[in-house]
């Protein structure tokens, strides 16, 4: 799936609709690889969407937003109010839809058989929503997930999804907000810097950096 959009037409961000699926799983695969297209290194491209895009659009649609270039979403952000409240929905309510796709690895059973392939490294992700829920997080109760196709990036719509987002969760009374990013993706951080995310310390925090904010 391609973007055939006109570059100098303006794009409206609205809220997600059922029919944006195959979109947003388009763009989750396509920007997956610290912002770039992860299709060569993940053979199946519903695994990373089953993760971390679609969840978030199916258990809480109220929270996720699209750019709709005219003719399909070229980007979008999905989140939780409650990562808590998530964590538990995923392991109920989502993840028995993926037993026949995704079933937990056996290899998971063994506590010193570590991934072997990227594939492998995102289904431990996806049969460990627990992860999630880290301490120094607990102040900074809604996440988040944004990603947008290159040829809608640095246009401000960035800042436009964010602020649809931030606005949403006001809106339910949650006072902040935090993501994970990848350390390696300075390009994601100078654009969360700019938005007024600040570092949350974590210890050990792997490949990842925590950044939160208030969502006012």
């Amino acid at each position: 799936m391609t973007s055939i959009a006109d570059p100098t037409r303006r794009a409206l961000v609205r809220p997600y609709r059922p029919e944006d699926r195959d979109a947003l799983f388009d763009i989750c695969v396509r920007t997956a690889e610290n912002g770039g297209d992860s299709r060569d290194l993940y053979p199946d491209h519903e695994l990373l969407p089953n993760i971390f895009a679609a969840p978030y659009a199916e258990l809480e649609p109220d929270l996720a937003f699209v750019v709709d270039d005219g003719t399909r979403a070229v980007g979008y952000v999905v989140g939780t109010a409650d990562t808590a409240e998530f964590v538990r929905r995923f392991r109920e309510e989502w993840l028995p839809r993926l037993a026949d796709r995704y079933p937990a690895p056996a290899w998971m059973n063994d506590p010193g058989r570590a991934p072997r392939t990227p594939t492998e490294v995102m289904l431990r992700l996806m049969h460990t929503p627990e992860r999630m829920l880290l301490p120094e997080l607990a102040d900074y109760p809604a996440h988040l997930h944004i990603d947008l196709l290159p040829s809608h990036q640095r246009a401000g719509y960035g800042r436009e999804l964010m602020q649809a987002l931030f606005s949403a969760l006001v809106g339910k009374g949650v006072p902040r907000v935090h993501l994970g990013m990848v350390t390696a993706n300075t390009p994601a951080r100078a654009f969360y810097d700019r938005l007024g995310f600040h570092v949350i310390p974590v210890p050990d925090p792997g490949p990842l950096t925590y950044l939160g904010r208030a969502t006012v």
